[in-house]
């Protein structure tokens, strides 16, 4: 008989009955007892290894193990083992703290005028996040995460009321005081997302997972309620900006309401000079398991898959507190090739479509849905904000192992798409469309893809940091797109008019 000490699903490193079912390709269990503190197996065979990973993959389409029923019954799994109040948490931290960035890009035009290169926005909002991301990996841990959320929630706020307030016009005065607000606002977004993905740490899968979807939700809710207050209902810029002003007390109310706090303090007291006794329960469960070697054992976390790359890599054991500034870098170091290196060239790819390829993407208008160039790129910034936010809200069902294919996909996509902008070969925009929307959601997978990664390779002493320090890869290829894109747009776009396809130039 195997005893194996098993808490609520809900916290880091568990296993619910079904990942430990679905994991084995065939197996047979005679008698089973769940109690809340623990999982008891008897006869239990089985071929597969158990993943490290709280909630089992879906199977791929065409193995032996697809039918609808396995699907529903891992759907139902994923679903059933959420903490509820976690996973709304999570989701308004996701689509709060990314909800400016898309404002911002969606008034870029209102706010700057039409004279100044709408990169420039792109760069004010992506520049000051990276060098925050650069930065606060390393300090971040002096702060208790309660004064985290008050910051991020004033700086937001000061930020959004600084380029609400500031003149109209695209006079050097004004534009400099937007620039200025855009700034705090990003620095805030910036540190946000270091410090909520580093909190999922705490609250297990499900919260990763709703972070991601709230993330790929502030690209519909945030380019969404910008064009519906200010070309629907009417609002001006100001007053649209004004009102967003309020959006940062959703995370206030989202962390000290919402989320439950007990794992935090949990780990602050474990953190303490304080040593902890067994009890009853797992005296038995330790004693009957004192035969069963670790290698062996059902659970075993030892038969999770770490990155050889980042294994090799690792800092080893240092004679100093693990906070030290030299194993953090060591730390990072190690995440450079498995981790951040496929979401940083997914994001170039990803962004250089979309600030400097997809201008471009334009089709004569009888044979389009459309009745003026200008429809073109916001029709396709909805249908790439789509895919994000489908395939960043795919963790629990989804989830690819080979971070560099999806990576490549989205490189052919920039390559196939600057072709056909440079010599046209799609037959029609509705195959573009169906590019576009690939692209986000090849985009959205490696991002939530990454930081799953992360949570099942990296050792749970590590994981806190390294959630939080592979977030710079996106910001820096943002910021790399941006500088690209600057000049993949313009460089089309006069080769379109060289060739008599001047409807760039009409936008």
């Amino acid at each position: 008989m195997c005893i194996k000490p098993f808490p609520s699903a809900s916290l880091v490193g568990d296993y619910s009955l079904a990942a430990v079912l679905s994991a084995c390709s065939n197996h047979l269990v005679e008698d089973l007892i769940f109690t809340p503190r623990r999982l008891i197996v008897r006869d239990v065979t089985c071929d597969a290894e158990i993943r490290p990973y709280g909630l089992a993959m879906l199977p791929m389409p065409g193995a032996p193990s697809t039918s609808w029923s396995s699907y529903r019954a891992r759907i139902q799994a994923a679903i059933e083992g959420a903490d509820l109040r976690v996973c709304i948490a999570f989701w308004l931290f996701g689509l709060i703290n990314n909800i400016f960035y898309v404002i911002i890009l969606s008034a870029a035009l209102d706010l700057v005028g039409p004279a100044i290169p709408k990169a420039t926005v792109l760069l004010a909002s992506i520049i000051p996040g990276l060098a925050t991301k650069i930065i606060v990996p390393y300090i971040i841990h002096l702060v208790p995460y309660s004064l985290r959320v008050l910051i991020f929630a004033a700086l937001s706020t000061c930020g959004m009321l600084v380029v609400a307030l500031s003149p109209s016009g695209a006079d050097p005065t004004s534009v400099s005081s937007k620039i200025a607000g855009i700034v705090l606002a990003n620095i805030s977004s910036g540190a946000g997302e270091v410090n909520f993905l580093a909190l999922t740490h705490f609250y297990g899968t499900q919260s990763l997972a709703a972070w991601g979807s709230g993330t790929g939700a502030a690209g519909l809710v945030g380019a969404g309620a910008y064009a519906l207050a200010t070309t629907v209902i009417g609002f001006s810029v100001h007053a649209t900006l004004l009102a967003s002003t309020v959006i940062p007390l959703g995370m206030l109310i989202s962390f000290f309401g919402l989320l439950p706090l007990g794992p935090l303090r949990t780990t602050k007291a474990q953190n303490s000079k304080y040593t902890r006794l067994a009890s009853d329960d797992e005296d038995i469960a330790s004693d009957d398991n004192d035969h069963i070697p670790e290698a062996t054992s059902l659970l075993s976390q030892r038969h999770g898959r770490v990155s050889p790359a980042y294994d090799r890599a690792k800092p080893q054991p240092l004679h100093q507190p693990a906070s030290t500034l030299r194993t953090q870098l060591l730390r990072t170091r190690a995440l450079l090739i498995p981790y951040m290196l496929p979401l940083f060239l997914v994001y170039v790819a990803e962004y250089s479509i979309n600030q400097g390829v997809s201008p471009t993407l334009l089709f004569p208008l009888p044979s389009t849905p459309f009745t003026h160039f200008r429809a073109f790129y916001p029709t396709y910034s909805a249908i790439y904000q789509l895919g994000v936010f489908l395939s960043r809200s795919s963790l629990p069902f989804l989830r690819v192992k080979t971070l560099y294919l999806p990576t490549l996909l989205q490189v052919a996509n920039l390559l196939a798409l600057t072709l056909h902008a440079l010599w046209p070969f799609i037959p029609s925009v509705y195959f573009v469309f169906g590019i576009v929307f690939w692209e986000g959601l090849l985009g959205g997978l490696v991002y939530v893809s990454t930081f799953a990664a992360i949570r099942e390779e990296v050792a749970e002493a590590e994981r806190e940091f390294c959630l939080g320090a592979v977030t710079v890869s996106d910001s820096a290829g943002i910021c790399v797109a941006g500088l690209v894109g600057v000049v993949l747009e313009q460089g089309l776009c006069e080769w379109q008019v060289r060739q008599g396809r001047g409807w760039c130039r009409e936008l």
